[in-house]
């Protein structure tokens, strides 16, 4: 238990806290230095053998970590929210976060964050690229609508942004100069936002094809409301589905009812919000389509399924119609309807697994039979 030195780094962009803790004799050791990686690792290898080192994970990210790993030092990274900490505990200081870090790593109580590669972590950004842009381009148009609105003016249509639309919003006429350049200024910056939106889509799409979350994509548009850009998402959000079952994939992303129980008493409110926030509004925004009627796969599933192997195609099929029966059991029922569609994303977040976790596990095994394998042969 007491065989290794546990140090906890306090790190910020421009210095990090280090405290190392050795259980045994409960000697602590602390530091403070730029953030400078190599000075970080001279620093923990002045330490007695064996050490394991923990921060944070924040916005310094992920390069510390997999310096350390590359020059064999056992680093993991901790997710903030599930941290150990005391109720009474109103100090907070560098030293005094450094030495927490430690002692709950002694402890092995420390929940780890999966540190990405830098592929992967570029295919992330990637999508959270048009994540925020989509945002931008839904506040701009918000804006305009507000404008339109405050001015007294309402678009009959049912359907906007469209051409008409648009070409509508553009014969106003204002009695006020300013007014009017204020709406082709808001026009102006969401046509432009549009076509940023469109070209990271064309990107992403284009990364979908050969990156090494193909196959997974591929598997996730398989389901009704996941296309192109929602598959890449929650690839790449999250990465390696092995890590997780059909049950815990949804405690994971947030999706599971909170629960405050006491004695004989059980009382379950609204769901945690915990994990990865885009991941969950991605499946969130999925199941909507669920809602619609179904009988057979349309013409988009068809070719879809043609690009995966069968027993993908068949659990995607099979999960496609269970997911419409349980939206027509909460209506039947009367559950409103949000509550309804919040159930339904979190077994759709299963569904996503059951496709997903096979073929990655199905890869990882692959490697042994090519390369030196088939040439020993």
């Amino acid at each position: 238990m007491f065989e290794r030195t546990h140090i906890g780094l306090d790190v910020h962009a421009q210095s990090i806290v280090a405290c190392a803790l050795n259980p045994a004799t409960g000697e602590i050791a602390r530091a403070k230095m730029n953030a400078d990686p190599v000075a970080v690792l001279d620093w923990i290898q002045k330490q007695e053998t064996g050490s394991k080192v923990v921060y944070e994970a924040g916005p310094t990210g992920f390069g510390l970590a997999r310096f350390l790993r590359e020059h064999d030092i056992d680093c993991v990274i901790a997710a903030p929210s599930k941290l150990l900490k005391a109720p009474g505990e109103h100090v907070k200081t560098d030293k005094r976060d450094a030495l927490t870090l430690a002692r709950i790593l002694s402890l092995g109580q420390i929940t780890e964050v999966r540190v990405p590669t830098p592929e992967q972590e570029a295919l992330r950004d990637l999508s959270r690229a048009r994540q925020q842009a989509s945002k931008e381009l839904a506040h701009s148009r918000q804006r305009i609508n507000a404008f339109t609105l405050r001015h007294g003016l309402y678009y009959p249509e049912k359907s906007r942004w469209t051409q008409d639309h648009l070409d509508w919003l553009r014969k106003q006429h204002f009695e006020e100069a300013a007014a009017r350049q204020a709406l082709e200024a808001d026009l102006e910056l969401e046509v432009t936002l549009l076509a940023h939106l469109k070209r990271l889509e064309a990107l992403i799409a284009e990364h979908a094809q050969d990156c090494e979350y193909a196959g997974v994509i591929d598997a996730l548009k398989c389901f009704r409301g996941i296309d192109t850009t929602t598959a890449y998402g929650l690839a790449v959000e999250i990465g390696d589905w092995t890590r997780f079952s059909g049950s815990s994939i949804g405690s994971y992303l947030g999706l599971v009812p909170s629960e405050h129980s006491s004695g004989t008493t059980r009382s379950q409110g609204s769901i945690t919000r915990a994990g990865n926030t885009y991941a969950r509004r991605l499946l969130v925004e999925a199941a909507w389509q669920h809602d619609r009627p179904y009988t057979r796969p349309g013409a988009r599933l068809m070719k879809q399924f043609e690009l995966v192997d069968s027993a993908t195609r068949l659990r995607a099929m099979e999960g496609n119609h269970r997911l419409h029966r349980v939206w027509e059991n909460f209506t039947q029922r009367g559950k409103k309807r949000t509550k309804a569609n919040t159930a339904v994303a979190r077994e759709l977040a299963g569904w996503c697994w059951s496709v997903a976790a096979p073929l990655q596990e199905q890869a990882a095994r692959t490697p042994i039979f090519s390369g030196a394998a088939i040439d020993a042969a």
